[in-house]
């Protein structure tokens, strides 16, 4: 935030990093113009409201209609954009995130294939979200539209984006291989910290 405004996040890779997982295209539209663009609107919406000045989460907490929608994207879209890195093969969490997905689903595999059915399986637009409870507790969940696990009172740590422009100009209508070939690129180091934090 610059001079109580939204500004666009910075990418912690360059646009063509994630290829080929994620386009240099894909990365220049979603996030040069579908982000810009929810910057651009929560900041018009928010000059003379009570929420203007608040802190991200809690304007998605809070908040209702355009400003939430807006806001959630953003949310939702800094936490995306920040959780990639280069593509490795055979790209596994290790430590501490390792042994919760172990403990709260019963291995890595059986974690993947729950997160990429409810990606799969998500109507409409929205996202699947890999959060954990005030225990600790690893959960998945979709969330439709806009919506992130912070109103549910869940701490969110790693999301796939099933919106078509997420997707559509790499995969086409192939959102379950699009799902598949997003394990590539999570940097689970990111991961781990929002898990720690």
């Amino acid at each position: 935030m610059a001079n109580g405004k939204f500004e666009l996040m910075a990418l912690p890779y360059e646009a063509d990093a994630l290829e080929p997982v994620i386009s240099k295209e894909t990365i220049g539209f979603h996030h040069g113009k579908h982000l810009l663009a929810y910057v651009n609107n929560l900041n018009g919406l928010l000059e003379n409201s009570p929420l203007a000045g608040l802190p991200l989460e809690e304007i998605v907490v809070k908040g209702e209609g355009g400003i939430l929608n807006n806001a959630g994207q953003i949310l939702n879209h800094e936490l995306y954009f920040g959780q990639f890195a280069t593509p490795k093969e055979n790209n596994q969490p290790t430590g501490k995130m390792a042994k919760a997905i172990a403990r709260d689903f019963g291995s890595f595999e059986a974690f993947k294939e729950e997160f990429q059915k409810k990606g799969a399986t998500l109507f409409g637009s929205g996202w699947v979200w890999l959060s954990a409870d005030k225990d600790g507790k690893l959960v998945i969940t979709q969330e439709t539209n806009a919506a992130n696990p912070v109103q549910r009172g869940l701490k969110p740590l790693l999301t796939f984006d099933v919106w078509e422009h997420a997707y559509y100009l790499d995969y086409q209508n192939r959102r379950p291989d699009h799902l598949t070939a997003l394990w590539q690129i999570i940097n689970w180091e990111e991961i781990e910290n929002r898990y720690n934090q």
